[in-house]
């Protein structure tokens, strides 16, 4: 999973703020405590990661996540092969973040806390006991917003297989002009849908890993190419890296044909995109080499508002207030983003002034608070 810049990660702490008020708790309380349980309690610091509890029954997981420590970081609890079922990025020194997650399925899992957001993470095993019914068994609404949103992220990866192609047969073509035009074209889709992508953690680092000087850590992927493209000129082996990114492609897309995901992470999905949008584009760190970082931008803020039209129907149902008042948010970043348009892009990320990026951070800021509302809305 690419790094996320430091310097702004206290945009987190505007998350921190938004009670989890009629979430189901599925955390037993600690030995010799009184009342029912609350949520996990999850103290992460610089060299550790200590859960409150290392079992919990199926159903919804809530864990609430401190960073004691000096470094930002993240939590995940993973599943099977690594993958991501719920994870909070960019929880920064005395900050904490909420994180739910629907876990219907008893088994083992895993919880890992990241240091730094770099290398595999402090992780302990979590057991889920028990089995019941997943949220969307019984509940029309909420299997509807999950039927229509993969359908909309297989379109996404759809288009992502086809424009990837043509962006690395330009590359192998030694065609520099047209491969630079093409590459912020092929990330728009994977940026729509990346928190579907990024919970497969192998193909993640591969795909879209930047070069950070991470130990052990090959660099390969769309920013490989980017940096052969804009800055040292294509390689001997760029071609090679070429065809490594359409394998990895089209891995992905096979991976997430037969995924089952739940209203949960459709609702925490929409929040990372835009934590994405504010630790990464608006700082110019994601398309470091091309600076076309308003095309992904653009391309998170749809992915998110992809995923919150899905629930839109479930929102009108349970809280009525909530979704204007999202539909009002995307749009002052709408008309906000109309003003860095150039043909059919954006100005590249070096012509903005700190004025713009100001104005970008406020309305991504003022556009996350009522997006991180809408999983405790689902799982109310």
């Amino acid at each position: 999973m690419s790094r996320r810049s430091l310097a702004v990660a206290a945009v987190a702490a505007v998350t921190a703020l938004v009670a989890l008020a009629g979430c189901t708790s599925t955390a037993p309380p600690p030995p010799g405590a009184q009342g029912a349980g609350g949520p996990i309690q999850v103290q992460a610091g610089d060299t550790s990661c200590d859960v409150s509890a290392t079992e919990a029954p199926a159903g919804n997981l809530s864990f609430s996540v401190q960073n004691t420590g000096t470094k930002v970081t993240e939590f995940y609890l993973l599943g099977t092969g690594d993958r991501i079922l719920g994870e909070v990025e960019n929880v920064g020194p005395g900050l904490t973040r909420q994180l739910i997650v629907e876990v219907p399925q008893g088994g083992q899992y895993t919880t890992a806390c990241k240091p730094g957001m770099v290398g595999d993470g402090i992780r302990a095993p979590f057991t889920v006991t028990g089995n019941v019914a997943g949220s969307t068994e019984g509940d029309a609404l909420l299997a509807g917003a999950v039927t229509g949103y993969k359908r909309y992220t297989t379109s996404q990866i759809e288009a992502l297989v086809t424009r990837t192609q043509e962006f690395t047969d330009a590359v192998k073509r030694g065609d520099v002009p047209a491969a630079q035009a093409l590459f912020p074209v092929a990330r728009t889709y994977w940026e729509r849908v990346e928190p579907v992508a990024e919970s497969f953690g192998d193909l993640d680092p591969k795909i879209d890993g930047r070069d950070d000087g991470e130990p052990g850590v090959e660099f390969t992927g769309y920013h490989r190419l980017e940096r052969d493209l804009w800055v040292t000129g294509l390689q001997p082996d760029s071609n090679a890296m070429a065809d490594r990114l359409m394998v990895d492609i089209r891995d992905l897309q096979a991976r997430t044909a037969g995924i089952e995901l739940t209203p949960l992470q459709l609702a925490n999905g929409a929040k990372e995109l835009l934590d994405e949008v504010a630790t990464g584009k608006i700082t110019g760190e994601e398309d470091r080499y091309s600076h076309t970082d308003l095309w992904d931008f653009r391309a998170n803020v749809d992915g998110s508002q992809a995923a919150i039209s899905a629930l839109r129907p479930v929102l009108d149902q349970r809280d009525p207030a909530l979704g204007p008042l999202l539909d009002q948010r995307f749009r002052d970043v709408d008309v906000l983003l109309e003003n860095y348009r150039q043909g059919d892009g954006f100005v590249l990320y070096t012509q903005l002034t700190p004025e713009d990026t100001r104005r970008m951070t406020e309305a991504v800021d003022a556009l996350g608070e009522p997006v991180s509302q809408v999983a405790a809305v689902v799982s109310a």
